[in-house]
């Protein structure tokens, strides 16, 4: 095989405010052959993205190159000028970032904004490069590949957006394809979509690629070879059939070790049984209109004292707008939400201050949950004065005692966000909510933005600061492999619907409803060949009678797979219980969805020995 990169002796530097440059990758060293897939993989800081833009002779800004070589094809890439790289990068070498939304100007039609490099360059003409791009939109499994070029940013959902930024990377014919974390913003039925997209291409089209993750299950499906980092050096460089089955560096092992959080037997050390004096929140027939469309119908919930609830869904199901009406955030317009019996006003300037002292939320981003500009100590001090009136060297103790709860230094208290990890900072986030000394804490996708390690540290603390101070959660997330690992019950959303609800071990082994049964089967596994035989299927059905958009017919109607012609299109279908314990909104009984399920394991089984 080819050598297509070649890269030697690589270090990058980040100067300090004192104007010292202080190394942040030592030395790394690797190749890749043409049509190989290299993986990248570490923590954040691990240095990863930053190896993969220096191949592109790009630094962040504040860090430079600072040594070591990096070869692409016959050329160096480090000894390039300013014009050269500007030639080489989106021709030579092309670049998709995590975030398509921030990457894709709004303005701008996007078939302009994929085929722009390719005019550029001066590869192809205008109608050279359309039709390749239509080309590259069906590969893709892009819906209308004729049309959607003529469509906005806007106008397409997350999963198509990443897509489409493949197809803006792959229309000049790259040498070499940088794939920066592409999936990670993503739910994980759109992720296995828009991973299943990507490998077919890359795969059929022999491109050369460096992967960039923090997933070793993400990995997996895609890597021919993975590269694991830890504090901007190489600890392992390997197969990753190899990796995977006997890792030689104990951190690998532990990368391993933290992709999948174990479930937890009574998790908060919570009794089974529930009575009327233990629930803390009741939620009855609660619905939210954003005018004349509905995204919350009909939700029933309850929330114990010490107990933890999760909500799963995917993004536009319900459940974040579930939590901010909670916290009054989101008027609501029909139900009610009790509080210790007592009703929650439906907006904030109906509640008490003890209302939301007991109420407390944190957000999914803390990057833009925490105030760049105030010092740690600041941010905790606001609620502690808010709250419980204190100030002075009383206010200073008790923000040390939260940053002992959440683990963290006290030395801490002094910085701002901004010199602060992710990990770091959602911690702050939670010392935050704890300072109101609250009875409920609303988690909004609190590990979604962390990587594998820091995001299982969290959880742990979680479940630690839940047996210390007996606070009761409503934990939000799209992955129900996270929300098993902490939570008692589970409430499943889809489209503003309540579609499945049970304790923990309900949600262990089949039955489920379809579309529980869809989210179980889009968490990735940790072996390869898992992608093309997990058996999750995103739409790809064609609809049946009338649209699931017409009034009390069954939400999930349109990608439903084992709907029944006759029944789900013509009416609402009903709540019932199953084995295992949950209350679903099916037609199936149990035992229908369970023959179903077991058929689709019993095809995953095969595709395991396949």
């Amino acid at each position: 095989m080819n050598e297509i990169v070649r890269v030697s002796g690589l270090r990058v530097a980040a100067r300090n405010e004192e104007g010292i440059d202080v190394p942040i990758v030592h030395g790394a060293d690797f190749s890749l052959n043409k049509g190989e897939v290299l993986a990248l993989i570490g923590e954040s800081g691990s240095g990863k993205s930053t190896i993969a833009l220096s191949l592109m002779g790009y630094a962040r800004s504040g860090c430079r190159i600072v040594g070591g070589s990096v070869r692409v094809g016959d050329v160096d890439v480090l000894k390039l000028s300013n014009a050269q790289l500007a030639k080489l990068r989106g021709r030579t070498v092309a670049y998709i970032a995590q975030s398509a939304a921030a990457a894709f100007n709004p303005s701008k039609s996007i078939m302009d904004q994929v085929i722009e490099s390719a005019l550029i360059h001066g590869v192809l003409s205008r109608k050279q490069a359309q039709a390749k791009a239509v080309e590259l939109f069906r590969e893709l499994a892009l819906p209308e590949p004729e049309r959607i070029g003529a469509r906005y940013p806007h106008q397409v959902s997350g999963g198509q957006l990443q897509r489409l930024m493949a197809a803006m990377a792959l229309i000049t014919d790259p040498a070499l394809v940088i794939l920066d974390e592409p999936t990670t913003a993503l739910d994980v039925t759109t992720q296995i979509e828009v991973l299943r997209a990507f490998k077919k291409v890359v795969r059929e089209r022999g491109t050369t690629a460096i992967y960039v993750s923090h997933d070793l299950a993400v990995v997996a499906q895609m890597a021919d070879r993975i590269v694991v980092l830890r504090d901007g050096q190489i600890q392992e460089n390997n197969p990753t059939e190899q990796i995977l089955a006997a890792p030689e560096h104990p951190y690998t092992r532990s990368l391993l070790a933290a992709i999948r959080p174990a479930a937890r037997q009574g998790a908060g050390d919570q009794e089974a049984a529930s009575t009327e004096e233990d629930v803390l929140l009741d939620i009855h027939g609660l619905e939210i209109c954003y005018g004349t469309k509905k995204v919350l119908q009909d939700v029933d919930l309850k929330i114990r004292r010490g107990a933890a609830v999760g909500v799963i869904g995917e993004s536009g199901s319900g459940k974040t707008t579930l939590a901010q009406a909670i916290a009054g955030l989101a008027p609501t317009t029909a139900g009610h939400i009790l509080l210790d019996g007592q009703p929650l006003s439906r907006t904030l300037a109906g509640r008490t201050r003890e209302q939301f002292r007991r109420v407390q939320f944190v957000f999914q981003n803390a990057d833009t949950a925490l105030n760049p500009k105030h010092s740690i100590e600041q941010i905790l001090g606001r609620p502690l004065r808010f709250y419980h009136g204190m100030k002075g060297a009383q206010q200073q103790r008790r923000v040390a005692e939260l940053l002992e709860l959440v683990q963290l230094p006290a030395s801490i208290a002094q910085r701002r966000p901004g010199e602060l990890s992710g990990g770091q900072k959602q911690r702050v986030n939670l010392a935050r909510a704890l300072a109101a000394e609250p009875d409920l804490i609303l988690c909004d996708e609190v590990t979604s933005a962390l990587d594998t390690v820091v995001g299982a540290a969290i959880l742990e603390l979680l479940r630690d600061l839940r047996r210390e101070l007996g606070v009761s959660y409503l934990f939000i997330s799209h992955d129900i492999s996270t929300v098993r690992a902490l939570c008692d019950d589970i409430v499943v959303m889809y489209s503003g619907y309540k579609v499945e609800a049970g304790d923990q071990q309900a949600f262990v082994q089949a039955p489920f409803h379809p579309y529980t049964n869809l989210l179980t089967n889009s968490v990735p596994e940790l072996r390869q060949g898992w992608l093309e035989h997990c058996g999750a299927a995103k739409g790809g059905l064609p609809p049946i009678g009338e649209p699931a958009s017409v009034a009390n017919l069954c939400p999930f109607l349109d990608r439903c797979p084992v709907r029944i012609d006759g029944l789900c299109n013509r009416s609402a279908p009903p709540r019932g219980n199953i084995a295992g314990g949950s209350e679903i909104l099916c037609h199936h009984s149990g035992a229908d969805l369970l023959k179903a399920q077991e058929s689709v394991n019993s095809m995953k089984l095969v595709g395991t020995y396949a």
